[in-house]
């Protein structure tokens, strides 16, 4: 391994030069080698700010959870139609997760009665699967979680119920496209802000809002872990992206106003003015020359 000089860039990948960062670690000056590169950056962020940063083991279980979140979703796209409960969404998911030893994580998780969220036009995210049926010209989200051998894996998708409407259409359109761009600025050495300055960016240029309460979140060990990721933001905030950073990224963007309420069941979250709301969602981690979805699909 060649020498690191002190004005480098450190190679743990904080993006921070080597005096700032690894040169005063014990471990390293050791060790000058990946693996003890790999625990400074490692107890450093888990110190600073609480993040667990995932070896390629904990990855790779990650990765096989959210290859049954995506076939999941796959399965549920094939039954959206009109007249379709939104209960028989939750069946399929539910179903899916006892066939492969996988848990639902949303199912108990803080009183949350089902095991997956459905959100309906201008439900924005918690949707309670239940008797509501699924209309021509509808979107509807799903958004699920599994927990597989211990690793979590998030995703959702916005889909259109039929042929869908221009505003349909649109806000599905800016929703999955704002995903894309949050996920082209998730590089290690950048920024959160940088993913949700772009996140913003799109979703205002385009005449929409983004939802401000809630934001993307680690996730891989345990379903809601640091750091949170806002879907709106300024270049260069928050904390810098580091190599093994798992995490969601997941803007729920409304065709009308950002503003919010609380249904009486205390989970669903609708638009305020009644506009429709969609978001997409992946598990993705930060990787030494970019990223790399847990939770893969096309967005276009």
């Amino acid at each position: 391994m060649n020498k690191v000089g002190r004005n480098d860039s450190c190679p743990c990948g904080s993006g921070l030069k080597y005096k700032k960062c690894c040169v005063n670690n014990a471990a390293t000056k050791i060790k000058k080698g990946p693996e003890s590169m790999f625990q400074s950056l490692k107890a450093k962020y888990k110190k600073r700010h609480n993040i667990k940063i995932k070896d390629d083991g904990q990855i790779a279980g990650i990765r096989k959870s959210g290859r049954l979140v995506t076939e999941a979703l796959d399965q549920a796209e094939k039954i959206i139609r009109p007249g379709l409960e939104t209960e028989e969404i939750n069946a399929l998911v539910h179903d899916m997760a006892m066939k492969n030893n996988a848990i639902p994580a949303t199912l108990n998780y803080r009183g949350f009665p089902k095991s997956v969220c459905v959100s309906v036009n201008e439900v924005i995210c918690h949707g309670i699967p239940g008797k509501r049926t699924l209309a021509e010209g509808d979107i509807v989200n799903v958004d699920i979680t599994y927990i597989l051998d211990g690793y979590f894996a998030d995703a959702s998708k916005t889909f259109l119920v039929g042929d869908g409407g221009p505003d349909a259409k649109k806000i599905t359109n800016v929703a999955r496209e704002c995903l894309r761009r949050g996920i082209l600025a998730a590089q290690p050495g950048a920024f959160t802000g940088d993913i949700g300055h772009a996140i913003q960016s799109h979703a205002e240029s385009n005449g929409c809002s983004v939802v401000r309460e809630y934001v993307g979140h680690g996730v891989g060990v345990a379903f809601h872990e640091a750091p949170q990721i806002p879907h709106y933001g300024k270049k260069r905030d928050g904390v810098r992206l580091v190599p093994g950073m798992t995490f969601t990224i997941e803007p729920m963007i409304n065709l009308g106003d950002k503003k919010l309420h609380i249904l009486d069941d205390d989970w669903t979250a609708v638009t305020s003015d009644g506009s429709l709301s969609a978001q997409f969602e992946q598990t993705i981690v930060i990787t030494p020359d970019g990223n790399e979805s847990l939770t893969p699909f096309d967005l276009g």
